[in-house]
């Protein structure tokens, strides 16, 4: 396991010093970071876990805050946080609760930190493990359910539309796409142009999602040439069968 993560805090103070003490003591490896852009853009890839100190000193540093919102989702990042109510309150203006995994209140129990940041950076490595599958779907329902289904065996992260599916696509490499073949403004079909035209994303595998499972239908999707396709009103085990029967086939 690797129990590494990223201590954000705004220089150095007893409590900080003593908050790293007691994470490395308990066999967390602690790199420290200064809440800036230049100093989260180097952590892109790794660490995977982000604890970040609160401050006064969040009331000016908005731009910073919308790059970490950022990094968070579209790199999966897990962001605890350490701060009083009224930090949280500013924090929470510009990052949603949702994105935030655990929050720790001032004054501060050290022993709580470390035992509870060991047990996120054992779900977070094996989380990390998982086949990652990105769902595009402009339909809210759908990918909730869809995501709820799939999260129990993968790792899947969402989007709504096709533009938003490439732009994701810049800046990661899931295993497998699951890709709705009609949405609005970009369809399937586009989206599935774009990701085979570009070098680094035509490789990856593309199932098409569909309501229609006619004949003229299916052989309309699959003359388009992905890896399958899976017929969107199905029930979780036949989607799950689908989805494992897949990952089972590129092991050979």
């Amino acid at each position: 396991m690797e129990n590494t993560l990223l201590l954000i805090s705004s220089g150095s103070t007893f409590m900080i010093d003593a908050l790293s003490k007691g994470l490395k003591d308990d066999g967390i490896e602690v790199i420290k970071a200064e809440p800036t852009i230049k100093e989260l853009e180097k952590y892109k890839e790794k660490p995977g876990v982000f604890l970040f100190y609160l401050g006064s000193y969040l009331e000016n540093i908005s731009d910073v805050l919308v790059f970490l919102k950022d990094l968070c989702i579209e790199q999966e990042k897990v962001l605890c946080t350490i701060g009083d109510a009224s930090e949280f309150d500013v924090l929470k203006r510009i990052i949603p609760e949702h994105v935030i995994k655990e929050h720790f209140s001032r004054p501060l129990n050290v022993r709580e930190v470390a035992d509870k940041m060991l047990n996120i950076l054992s779900v977070s490595d094996e989380l990390s493990r998982r086949k990652h599958i990105l769902l595009v779907d402009d339909d809210p329902t759908f990918l909730t359910l869809t995501k709820t289904w799939l999260d129990e065996k993968y790792r899947v992260s969402i989007v709504n539309s096709g533009m938003q599916a490439i732009t994701y696509l810049a800046n990661n490499k899931p295993d497998l796409i699951l890709l709705d073949y009609e949405m609005p403004v970009t369809s399937g079909p586009q989206v599935l142009e774009m990701i085979r035209s570009e070098v680094g994303t035509s490789s990856l595998p593309v199932i098409f999602l569909t309501g229609k499972g006619d004949k003229e239908s299916v052989t309309r999707v699959l003359s388009l040439k992905p890896e399958g396709y899976i017929l969107k009103g199905i029930d979780k085990h036949k989607l799950t069968l689908q989805i494992d029967e897949f990952f089972e086939k590129k092991k050979y």
